[in-house]
């Protein structure tokens, strides 16, 4: 009997997947719950388990390909009783889950400019910038693709010279590593053909450029070539989705952006009143953080327009006031979401803040905590932050900034006359799509929500 391996549905939002590694091959004997792939999506990267005990019969998806869910990735022909009883007496303990390399793209990634994008299979010709033809393999094609490499600076060692997938693997080494390749740095051929290439060994091109429908018919950016010395740090997978978006949002929402000064002196009295017993009680230390959301979805609450969506030619305000609390990690900016938070009080709302750090911390993040937002909220640093624009989070209409807390002397008023008090004030900075949001609306919420912050009335 054969069991499909499928492409699991991986959270609400996400629909496809793109295979990142295997960790199985065919003919290999494996037991129930054994990882078998490794699969990369646009929010998380995860480990597929087996359905069942077996032999992989066959592996029909390739490293590389992007499948949509429910799609079969492999078939195992399941073992009969007996002998699934030995496979799990000697079942090979399942490989620790590895850290995706940083390499491999986030997305599905467009393709460059340049006549190389594969298709189908066997051996294809492409042009190369230096003139003339050579061919490549639909996999060396691809990944040139997505890496943004000129195949006519990398030495074949194959036949005719022909670039393997080896040979363009270690060209992205030797970038990664900091040097300039060329074909010294291309090993004997295993063929025993020497093969030679006339290209300096002081040009490379390991530069992306963007599709030419971005930036206008006709017009190609320059590309700058490293020099020997340089540092060529290839995108990240999550770096590259992170600047697709970030793309996508500024060339399809006209941004507006709007600041409001905030007295935030009474929170911060507040939280240094409760701080430690919060502390004791929670088990967490408590933050501005979750001040600053629950002053958020108050306005939201009040105000809501700025909790919606762009569908096609439609406005769509959602019913739910699910927040989007943008966290920074070492690969690159996440922002996990605060469901259903217009019922939550300030001790939720720090609590599922808490929850989805930790997460984060431990790389236990999934799909489904990435997705869905409605609106974010966006703090990236106490320090050297006076204030700034932070481009939207799509498809939402809006993003709320927060700039530095620092004290500093302010005109107040004090029994009718006017005085210099040294006050903690802070600057919050809204971003919003006009094609939905007009100024004034913007402007409304926006004083909205740093009044409420002013006048701190939360319940510690």
């Amino acid at each position: 009997m054969a069991i499909d391996v499928t492409m699991p549905q991986m959270g609400e939002s996400i629909v496809e997947g793109t295979i990142a590694k295997w960790l199985v091959k065919e003919g290999d004997v494996v037991t129930e719950d054994q990882p078998l792939v490794e699969i990369s999506t646009d929010k998380v990267d995860t480990e597929i388990p087996s359905p069942g005990a077996g032999r992989i019969a066959k592996i029909v998806a390739a490293e590389g390909q992007t499948l949509p869910v429910g799609a079969t990735l492999a078939v195992i022909e399941q073992a009969g009783a007996e002998t699934t009883a030995k496979l799990k007496a000697v079942a090979p303990k399942a490989a620790p889950k590895a850290e995706p390399p940083a390499d491999r793209p986030a997305v599905k990634p467009a393709p460059p400019p340049q006549p190389m994008q594969a298709a189908g299979v066997g051996v294809h010709e492409a042009v190369s910038e230096a003139g003339g033809s050579r061919r490549f393999s639909p996999v060396v094609l691809k990944m040139a693709a997505e890496e943004g490499i000129d195949l006519s600076r990398v030495p074949g060692t194959g036949i005719g010279g022909r670039v393997s997938k080896r040979d363009l693997q270690r060209y992205l080494d030797s970038l990664r590593k900091g040097g300039v390749p060329g074909a010294a740095a291309a090993p004997a051929p295993t063929n025993g053909v020497a093969q030679s290439s006339s290209r300096p060994a002081s040009t490379a091109a390991a530069t992306t450029q963007p599709p030419p429908a971005q930036l206008g018919a006709g017009f190609r950016p320059p590309v700058y070539q490293p020099i020997e010395g340089d540092i060529v740090e290839p995108f990240t997978r999550r770096r590259k989705f992170i600047a697709e978006h970030m793309v996508f949002s500024k060339t399809h929402s006209p941004h507006v952006g709007t600041v409001a000064e905030v007295d935030v002196t009474n929170a911060m009295r507040l939280r240094e009143k409760h701080k430690d017993e919060f502390a004791r009680r929670e088990g967490f230390s408590l933050t501005f953080l979750p001040l600053a959301a629950a002053a958020t979805v108050r306005a939201l609450k009040e105000f809501p327009r700025m909790n919606a969506s762009v569908v096609g030619d439609s406005v769509v305000t959602r019913r739910e006031i699910n927040l989007g609390i943008a966290m920074d990690t070492d690969e690159g900016l996440l922002v996990p979401v605060v469901r259903a938070a217009e019922g939550m009080s300030v001790v939720g709302i720090a609590r599922a803040i808490e929850g989805l750090r930790r997460k984060v911390a431990e790389k236990r993040i999934a799909a489904d905590d990435l997705a869905g937002g409605s609106f974010t909220l966006s703090n990236p640093g106490r320090e050297g932050n006076l204030y700034g624009f932070a481009i939207i989070n799509q498809p939402q209409v809006g993003i709320l900034r927060m700039g530095e807390v620092k004290k500093r002397p302010v005109v107040v008023e004090v029994d009718g006359a006017d005085a210099i008090a040294i006050r903690t004030m802070m600057y919050l900075a809204l971003s919003y799509d006009h094609r939905v949001v007009d100024g004034v609306l913007g402007n409304r919420f926006l004083y909205r929500a740093a009044r409420i912050l002013e006048e701190a009335d939360f319940e510690l």
